[in-house]
């Protein structure tokens, strides 16, 4: 049995099952016939259900909220503003899946043109999704919700820290949908993620540290199952020379102190150039200091996280770093005051690996191109943000990422039309959005032929001057500047 608790208080938020490996692939099995049936529904049938599954989890959201905070002892403004994200992503997929993922007609090409071209999205069947901890609604509906939309059924993992989240989730799924078990759920710790990776699902979409993602690819190379992977970060912000200073600085504590800094997409670094230096470190510690921990600021969830934390903050001030706010006293088991560190080298921990925690270094740079080559300077690449007017969206296009934020943080998040996914170390594929979609869907193409052939190129029953005409026609379609 997994028993979870509050991470401060210890009290038992709930117990679930362990599953081990025949249970896993026994879950699988049933999916593999419920995602018949679900593929059956068509994308109204199944709009239909996934939109009452909607209207249930927003009539209920202080429910969910109080789950999470009483098992990852989020604040309760927090759980409910992740999960009304959760469903705007449902809300999103479920409406644009049929437009997105429908059958289409597409042009026909010179040396075909008695055949016409169709393509199609089929749903690949059984998708694993296995969860993290830090965002157990809004993260896993961003697979779940894509994967169910496509006509996959789901066999979810969510985090041992968060098990209670993730069976509410799949209870209230089946209150909606009792038919088929189209998402089930299995608990219980690394192993049963592995044993999830080699049941026979057809996909995996991952969320959690690079390290745990490797594993997976690992596991799942065994049977070359496909795989969406959304890792770690060392995500930057870079204040520009015409920043509005005072909201860079609001973001930014946003960005970096929000859930505890136990954001995939959360602000670590942040590089101001020296005309605003000054004045942005001043706002960042002015309104980082008015934060409340254990109200504002949650617990740390794992508690081996606390020594990273502690760590990176040493590390930091070891090697000549200063803390403007916080610093080697800022962890206090489970808690972690807001920390902000100046004049960090960047060599430190604290700028090359994730902290996952309430800390903010802030970096000096003369000028925006020297920002941009300290923020790529890491082997991450998930989120950013940019201050700026006059060059905040070149700025922008350059950062190696799979998202920015201009004059905001952690913003496109939230957006449920557009893609969320890294490069780098912070993983691969896509979740929301449009491509989103298309990751839980495998694109079929299918030719038919209408009519005899003008051009005939694929038969060995073509003449000599069949061909020479070929040629004429590649000359004056293509040969042309």
């Amino acid at each position: 049995m997994l028993i979870s608790t509050h991470p401060a208080t210890g009290k038992e938020a709930g117990r679930v099952p362990v599953a081990d490996a025949a249970a896993v692939e026994a879950a699988t099995a049933r999916a593999r016939e419920a995602a018949r049936w679900w593929q059956s529904l068509g994308f109204d049938g199944r709009k239909e259900r996934l939109m009452r599954w909607r209207s249930l989890l927003a009539r209920r959201v202080e429910e969910v909220a109080e789950l999470t905070g009483l098992e990852a002892g989020k604040p309760h403004a927090d759980a409910v503003v992740e999960a009304a994200g959760a469903v705007e992503h449902l809300d999103w997929m479920a409406r644009h899946a049929k437009r997105v993922l429908g059958p289409r007609r597409t042009a026909t090409r010179l040396l075909l043109m008695e055949h016409t071209g169709h393509l199609e999205y089929q749903p690949y069947g059984v998708v694993g999704v296995i969860g993290p901890w830090n965002y157990p609604i809004l993260t896993p509906m961003g697979s779940i919700a894509g994967a169910l939309s496509a006509g996959n059924a789901v066999v979810f993992k969510p985090s041992e820290y968060t098990p209670i989240v993730g069976q509410w989730l799949a209870d209230t799924f089946a209150e909606v949908v009792p038919e088929q078990p189209v998402l089930q759920v299995v608990h219980g710790l690394g192993d049963v993620g592995a044993a999830l990776c080699r049941s026979g699902v057809n996909k995996i979409a991952f969320t959690g540290s690079t390290a745990t993602a490797k594993k997976v690819l690992a596991a799942c190379a065994d049977n070359l199952v496909p795989t969406v992977i959304e890792a770690g970060g060392k995500d930057a912000i870079i204040v520009d020379d015409d920043a509005d200073v005072d909201a860079a600085a609001e973001a930014a504590v946003w960005g970096a102190m929000t859930n505890a800094g136990q954001t995939c997409i959360g602000i670590e670094r942040a590089y101001a150039v020296a005309p605003v230096y000054d004045a942005f470190v001043a706002a960042v510690v002015e309104k980082a200091g008015k934060l409340r921990t254990g109200d504002q600021i949650g617990p740390i969830t794992m508690p081996r996280q606390l020594d990273i934390i502690r760590e990176h903050i040493d590390d930091a001030l070891a090697k000549g770093g200063r803390a403007v706010l916080g610093g080697a006293e800022a962890v206090q088991p489970p808690y972690v005051a807001p920390t902000v560190l100046v004049d960090v080298p960047a060599d430190a921990r604290g700028i090359r690996e994730e902290t996952f925690g309430p800390t903010l270094t802030i970096t000096k740079v003369a000028d925006a191109e020297e920002a941009l080559q300290q923020a790529n300077g890491t082997s991450y690449g998930l989120g950013g943000a940019v201050f700026g007017k006059r060059n905040a969206i070149r700025i922008a296009r350059r950062l190696r990422s799979g998202m920015v934020a201009v004059n905001g943080t952690l913003t496109f998040s939230g957006m449920g039309n557009l893609p969320f996914g890294g490069v780098g170390d912070s993983g691969f594929g896509r979740i929301h959005g449009e491509d989103g979609l298309r990751e839980f869907a495998r694109p079929k193409a299918i030719t038919v032929r209408r009519g005899p052939s003008l051009l005939p190129a694929m038969t060995f029953e073509r003449t000599p001057g069949q061909v020479a005409t070929i040629i004429r026609a590649l000359k004056i379609l293509y040969g042309r500047r």
